[in-house]
């Protein structure tokens, strides 16, 4: 009988044996989520040192520059505190900048891409994932730099018995502009430092376009010119655009700054007049397309 048993038990398990494993639930290789990669990118770029001393210096230059253009032009009959918030923006949008082709590279410089993208192989996804958190820290940096220029106005505007209106006239809009152009610049330095994957030649690049490119330009087209055509008036009536304002006007530095100045201001002699909405079209243009090319870039070639 036990013999019997046995030999039963025997030919159950080699039926067993022989029987199809039932696979697990199947799992797609489609990696982790969407949050939890912003979750992680975040993590990343919050943690490193570059994030927190880049922060620092932003709304430290965004505050000083804008305290010394106050004051300057307090003496002014006309002055008027909120024309001098843009001031100290126009320089920190460098530090916005740098974060953003920092938060680009990170992960190339360290070598951590091959970690990343084993655990997340649709590499698209990652780079959304490191826009969104890219953005969301620039966001929390524009603003602080923001509130550092309206700081950076106030004791200007004691001086004169004043109060800073940031409700009132163009304010609202030249303190979101500021805060849109950081932030903007941020995304632009992401998507060249995403591009080209190495943090000096991002970094080369980004300041090139952004702050030489158009004073080259300008200084080329000056020393081209004859002295005669230096010299020369111009001609009564309508104002033609001039080529080189022009292309200047479209370059993401200029476009970007026409944000933080209102419909009123007017535009450059000889460029065409973007205005703020125009402005930051053109500069949305400018953010979207190294974005596109390092989209393509990680989806069509090796990230070695």
């Amino acid at each position: 009988m036990s013999a019997a048993a046995s030999s039963a038990s025997a030919a159950a398990s080699a039926a067993a044996a022989q029987r199809p494993s039932r696979a697990p639930a199947a799992t797609t290789r489609r990696g982790p989520t969407l949050p939890r990669l912003v979750a992680s990118e975040w993590t990343k770029l919050v943690s490193l040192r570059s994030t927190l001393w880049t922060a620092a210096v932003t709304v430290a230059v965004a505050f000083t520059f804008t305290y010394l253009s106050a004051n300057a032009s307090s003496g002014d009959p006309g002055f008027d505190p909120a024309r001098s918030l843009p001031d100290g923006v126009a320089l920190s949008q460098l530090g916005t900048l740098v974060l953003g082709v920092l938060a680009g590279t990170a992960d190339f410089r360290t070598g951590a891409f091959r970690s990343t993208f084993t655990a997340a192989p649709r590499r698209g996804r990652v780079l959304v994932a490191r826009t969104l958190a890219t953005a969301g820290v620039g966001a929390v940096v524009a603003l602080l730099a923001v509130v550092a220029t309206v700081l950076g106005v106030v004791p200007a505007a004691r001086s004169r018995d004043m109060s800073v209106d940031l409700a009132g006239g163009s304010a609202p809009q030249v303190l979101v502009g500021s805060w849109l152009m950081l932030l903007g610049m941020a995304l632009l330095g992401l998507g060249i430092g995403s591009l080209l994957r190495r943090t000096v030649p991002a970094m080369v690049a980004a300041l090139a376009l952004v702050f030489v490119l158009p004073v080259g330009i300008s200084l080329g087209a000056e020393m081209a010119m004859s002295p005669t055509e230096m010299t020369a008036e111009s001609p009564a009536g309508p104002a033609s655009l001039d080529p080189v304002s022009t292309v200047t006007a479209f370059l993401p530095g200029d476009a970007a700054f026409r944000m933080t100045t209102t419909a009123d201001d007017g535009g450059v002699d000889g460029a065409p007049d973007l205005g703020p909405w125009g402005g930051g079209l053109v500069f949305a243009a400018w953010i979207v397309l190294p974005l596109a090319g390092a989209t393509l870039r990680l989806r069509t070639r090796d990230v070695t």
